[in-house]
């Protein structure tokens, strides 16, 4: 588990400059802020998952790329479809597509949009068991984590998988290498799947431009502009619509496509939609309505086909005030009406009216579809009862592990606990050997057929344990650097991760390392936390991590960031302030940056005020 930290672990760092010219610092420059989750590579070791890499040749002015999307589960999965030729088994293992690499115009080429729609061209995306995640949830990370920006095309969600299409080989290889880099609230992986595929139904049947302008004129006739409201009530009979020869059946991508399309670009304060009695049986085409008409208020779907509830959840996201579904065959499936409002409930949780009848209680509703998490979290997840049980027990541990001795971690740990250590190498790592002191025998670290593994070190019961973690080198955390996720939570267990960065103590140069753990305990009497598992996992921080976290950039980044000091330099810093008159923050950045020598500092302090070099507001008011 904890060989995957740099993927997954919820880093979060500040890069700056300093603050002054002087050994107070230098002058504030920039702070920005970001998420750290490792550099991604085309393998990953210890896990079994790789990531199949664009392959580049060159030849003479033009680059080959070969973007090997495959599949290996398409071929044996329901979600395959009829059988293919070997022709198409081919194609959907490997394209091949050449890129000019001079300034010339560019050349249509298998991967580009086409007006056909020929095969290459188009590219399915597939979320297996997609329906377990909210789909705007889902669509926003993917977005998030995909280097190229697309617009899914054709969505469609079903009880087993979310699918949609993209026009573009660089949309596709972008989609693919952010599969498996998606995790929900479980820890696992939501893998993506990318294949080649024809142009989808509303692509091969999009409305000519003389279509889409009768169909805007239609449409125009029919919207209230007084109430924002617009009435498509039995649209395929619309005479104007029947005289031009259109057919606009609703349950067609593309004919939902063209109709949302016109109002995003033509009723942008859209609050009421009518489509009843158009024997509607399915709403996919309906997805991008929260996109298309974000203000949309009311909503009436009654005197259609729909038989399942399913179907409005695709719609999630509307915060819709207004609901009519009567007329629809689903209304019979609910043993009475409570139930039947609960259901819609949990679609529209913000709903008053339904069929027309005002919902006497509003009821919030508790959804249970699973979270999603990037590979970088930097939130504390879970109730506040667990966590400021979570932030207690980090305190007290930590205060005691920062401790001379640890003995007292002793009451901590559970008599049958373990405790594992990982720690990554890398030969060309020049502070290898600075890894030496988690070890007792260095020359395990020189054996340089260890290098590709990683080494860990198992420990059983709690006094081994306590044993252990008194050899390991004296540590001060930064509290404040600390990001604390809940795994998982049971009546009587819970287990919680918290990663964030310390330095070593007591060592001729002091280096500050980077740690995750993962802690599995069980709630004892008073709710007081007893450890049975105990992974830690260390490794050497970048630089930019090192400065965001142990220099102090300025005083609003400060006040959420404050070191563990000994009571001898907390009593320094109170006395440093007391004298000149600065904040306690910046008197402790003084005290730091001259190495905590207080005759230094304040003759530092001195001559930058007689220069009058030191900003107002690092004084008190």
């Amino acid at each position: 588990m904890c060989s995957n930290e740099r993927k997954q672990g919820p880093f979060r760092h500040t890069g700056t400059t300093n603050a002054w010219q002087s050994p107070m610092g230098r002058k504030k420059d920039k702070v920005s802020s970001l998420s750290y989750a490792g550099t991604s590579t085309d393998h990953y070791e210890h896990t079994g998952h790789t990531i199949l890499p664009l392959k580049a040749q060159s030849d003479g002015g033009n680059l080959e790329i070969r973007a090997v999307l495959w599949n290996p589960s398409v071929r044996h999965t329901p979600y395959a479809g009829r059988h293919r030729s070997r022709e198409e088994e081919h194609m959907e293992d490997q394209i091949h597509v050449t890129v000019q690499r001079d300034d010339k115009p560019e050349q249509r080429e298998a991967g580009q949009f086409t007006e056909n729609g020929t095969l290459g061209s188009w590219f399915k995306v597939t979320v297996p068991c997609g329906r377990k995640y909210d789909k705007i949830q889902l669509m926003n990370s993917i977005h998030s984590l995909c280097s190229v920006p697309f617009t899914p095309v054709d969505f469609y969600c079903d009880k087993h998988r979310i699918q949609f299409f993209v026009p573009d080989l660089r949309i596709a290889s972008a989609l693919k290498d952010v599969s498996y880099k998606i995790y929900n609230e479980d820890f696992q992986k939501i893998p993506i799947f990318v294949n080649p595929s024809v142009a989808p139904y509303s692509v091969q049947n999009r409305f000519t431009k003389e279509e889409m302008e009768q169909l805007k004129l239609a449409m125009r006739k029919r919207y209230d502009i007084s109430q924002h409201a617009l009435c498509l009530k039995k649209l395929r009979f619309d005479p104007d619509l029947m005289k031009h020869n259109i057919h606009m059946i609703l349950n067609r991508r593309s004919c939902m496509a063209a109709t949302l399309q016109i109002i995003q670009e033509n009723f942008p304060r859209l609050l009421s939609l009518n489509l009843s009695s158009n024997k509607l049986f399915q709403l996919d085409g309906l997805f991008d309505v929260v996109k298309k008409a974000p203000q949309l208020k009311i909503l009436n779907l009654s005197k259609n086909m729909l038989r399942t509830v399913w179907e409005l959840e695709k719609m999630k996201g509307l915060k819709l005030e207004q609901l009519w579904l009567e007329g629809n065959p689903l209304c019979s499936t609910f043993r009475d009406r409570s139930s039947y409002v609960r259901a819609v409930l949990e679609c529209f949780p913000e709903l008053s009216y339904l069929d027309g009848r005002k919902l006497l209680l509003p009821t919030v509703m508790n959804t249970e579809e699973r979270k999603l998490m990037k590979p970088c979290k930097d939130i504390f997840r879970g109730s506040e009862v667990i966590k400021n049980q979570v932030q207690r027990f980090l305190r007290e541990y930590y205060l005691m592990y920062d401790s001379e001795e640890r003995q007292g971690l002793l009451n901590i740990y559970h008599d049958q606990a373990c405790f594992s250590l990982t720690i990554p190498f890398n030969p060309s790592d020049p502070d290898l050997n600075s890894m030496c002191g988690y070890f007792k025998d260095e020359n395990d670290m020189k054996n340089f057929k260890e290098f590709h593994i990683q080494r860990q070190l198992l420990k059983y019961t709690k006094q081994d344990i306590v044993e252990c973690l008194k050899g390991f080198p004296q540590t001060l955390h930064a509290f404040s650097s600390f990001q604390v996720n809940i795994c998982f939570q049971m009546e009587t267990m819970l287990c919680f991760s918290v990663c964030g960065l310390f330095k070593e103590e007591g060592t001729p140069k002091e280096c500050v390392r980077a740690f995750m753990r993962i802690f599995i305990a069980v709630l004892g009497r008073n709710s007081n936390m007893c450890i049975v598992n105990d992974q830690l996992f260390v490794r050497n921080p970048s630089s930019e991590e090192i400065h965001s976290a142990f220099v102090i950039p300025s005083p609003t980044s400060y006040s959420n960031f404050k070191l563990v000091l000994s009571q001898e330099q907390q009593r320094m810093v109170q006395a440093f302030s007391t004298q000149s008159g600065m904040k306690l923050e910046w008197s402790q950045k003084c005290l730091e940056d001259n190495k905590w020598d207080y005759t230094r500092a304040a003759e530092v302090f001195t001559m930058l005020q007689t220069k009058c070099k030191i900003p107002k507001e690092f004084f008190k008011q």
